[in-house]
């Protein structure tokens, strides 16, 4: 079936990739602050800046079945060394800005059938990591409301989490930035590689898809046995 999907933040990363694996089954409204990368894909291209803006919506589709939103941040240091302002940025762009957006699109999601709303997490919130405190903190909001909001809204809307651990993402570059990090990082997964935008793509795929119709208040950890498993 062709449903009518918006992603913000679908420019870079986990969002461009999730665009380009729907590009051509579904009809998408693609909002970012740029539309680099956007060129060869199928969409209404909405120029949106998440952490200021109010999205434009006299450019969606009367009806919205699918929602998805991608833009985060990843502040990793001691919490000694992290301001109560970067909680603050973290919390805002990460959660406060989620909130913002859904509510200017909430009529429009409640006239699908049913709709599939996906936001992302990290493996940190389940597992707790030094130097994560500030990113945690504002994906474990995520997950929190996640949850709430799925109850309150069921059987109309399915509303689900995706929780990776590293991805290979241009917001990840620093954690990756040559081959000893790359390794490192490989090796404390159980399936000794980080994620790739793929991996996190293809389950968004799903949870938008007829195929995730029984799914709904879930936090799906996407990333490679790390949440669960311990190898060492």
């Amino acid at each position: 079936m062709n449903k009518n999907i918006l992603i913000i933040g679908a420019s870079y990363g986990i969002g461009n990739e999730i665009a380009r694996k729907l590009n051509g089954v579904h009809n998408l409204y693609l909002a970012s602050r740029s539309s680099a990368n956007l060129e060869d894909i199928d969409a209404t291209y909405i120029q949106f800046d998440a952490a200021t803006d109010e999205i434009d919506t006299s450019k969606l589709p009367e009806v919205l079945d699918g929602f998805v939103y991608c833009p985060g941040s990843i502040n990793l240091k001691p919490f000694k060394m992290l301001s109560s302002q970067t909680f603050e940025e973290d919390m805002q762009i990460n959660f406060f800005s989620l909130i913002k957006t859904l509510k200017s699109v909430t009529e429009l999601l409640k006239k699908s059938e049913q709709a599939s709303l996906i936001f992302i997490s990290t493996v940190a919130v389940k597992v707790g990591m030094p130097f994560h405190t500030s990113v945690a903190a504002a994906k474990g909001a995520i997950e929190g409301f996640a949850k709430a909001l799925a109850a309150e809204y069921a059987p109309k809307w399915r509303v689900n989490v995706i929780a990776p651990s590293l991805t290979d993402t241009p917001l990840a570059s620093k954690l990756l930035g040559n081959e000893t990090k790359r390794s490192k990082m490989d090796e404390r997964h159980p399936l000794k590689r980080v994620g790739t935008t793929n991996d996190i793509a293809a389950v968004a795929a799903f949870l938008l898809s007829e195929d995730s119709s029984w799914v709904t208040g879930q936090v799906l950890g996407v990333d490679g046995g790390m949440s669960t498993l311990n190898t060492h």
